[in-house]
C-alpha cells in the first residue's frame, strides 16, 4: 500500500501570503488522496509584525493555532503534523524545520534572531532535520550546505529550470532531498510531497523516512542531467 503526504505547505490563519483555511487544507488533501501533510506556515518577521505580535512566547502561541485546529479537525483519520518555513532578520532565505514539537516551540526565544550556524545547532540539538527551501528562486543565495541537511529539490511554486538546479546541488552535495508543493489556496494545483510504503504517523516515522530517503518524491520527479 502507499501513503502520500505533503510536505510544504501554508494556511492563511498564519501564513499572510496563503489564502486558505486549515479545515479546507485537509479536506483538499483528503480528496486528493494524500494521507497526511507537514504545516509549514511562516515563521517570519512578516507572520508577526504585521499583527503586532513581539513577545517569544505569543509568537509562539499564534503559530500554533491552525496547527492546533487541524489536529482537532482531522483526529486520527488524518496525518498532521508540525514544521515550518523560518526565515529569521536580514535575509530571503527559507529554511524548513521537519519534527518539530510544540513543547520545544513554546520554549524557544524569538527565532528571527538566529543566523545560519544557531539556526542548525539548535534543530540538531532537537533531533529535527533543516532543508533549505526552493534555493534557485530569484534573490535567494545557497546557503553554506554545512549548515543544512537536506535540499527541497522541488517546489510547487518555482519553475523546473530552478527545481533541476536544485536537483543537481543536491546531488553534488550529497544532502537529503524533500519534495513539497508549497500550497497556498485551494485553486492551488502545485501538490507535492513524498510517496511512502508505510505510514507516517509522527515526528519520529517522518524523521527516520526523511534520513533513510525511504520515499519516491511527488510528483515523479526526476531532474535533468
Amino acid at each position: 500500500m502507499e501513503y502520500k503526504y505533503e510536505m510544504h505547505c501554508h494556511t492563511g490563519r498564519i501564513s499572510l501570503c496563503a489564502k486558505t483555511e486549515p479545515k479546507d487544507l485537509v479536506r483538499m488533501y483528503d480528496k486528493l488522496g494524500y494521507s497526511g501533510l507537514v504545516l509549514t506556515d511562516h515563521y517570519s518577521p512578516m507572520t508577526f509584525w504585521d499583527r503586532r505580535i513581539f513577545n517569544a512566547k505569543d509568537m509562539a502561541e499564534f503559530y500554533l493555532t491552525a496547527y492546533r485546529e487541524l489536529k482537532d479537525f482531522c483526529g486520527d483519520g488524518f496525518t498532521v503534523l508540525l514544521g515550518m518555513e523560518l526565515r529569521h532578520y536580514a535575509t530571503v532565505n527559507d529554511y524548513l524545520i521537519y519534527g518539530v514539537e510544540e513543547d520545544w516551540l513554546e520554549k524557544q526565544p524569538n527565532m528571527l534572531n538566529w543566523g545560519m550556524k544557531k539556526r542548525f545547532e539548535e534543530a540538531h540539538k532537537a533531533g529535527y532535520l533543516l532543508f533549505q527551501a526552493h534555493p534557485y528562486r530569484p534573490f535567494i543565495h545557497r546557503c553554506n550546505p554545512d549548515y543544512i541537511d537536506g535540499i527541497e529539490i522541488y517546489n510547487g511554486h518555482t519553475p523546473k529550470e530552478a527545481n533541476d538546479k536544485a536537483g543537481a546541488w543536491a546531488r553534488e552535495t550529497g544532502k537529503l532531498i524533500v519534495s513539497g508543493g508549497d500550497c497556498h489556496s485551494l485553486t492551488d494545483n502545485s501538490h507535492g510531497g513524498i510517496i511512502t510504503h508505510a505510514p507516517i504517523k509522527n515526528n519520529a516515522d517522518l524523521l527516520d523516512v526523511l534520513r533513510r530517503q525511504d520515499f519516491t518524491p511527488i510528483p515523479i520527479y526526476k531532474p535533468e542531467k
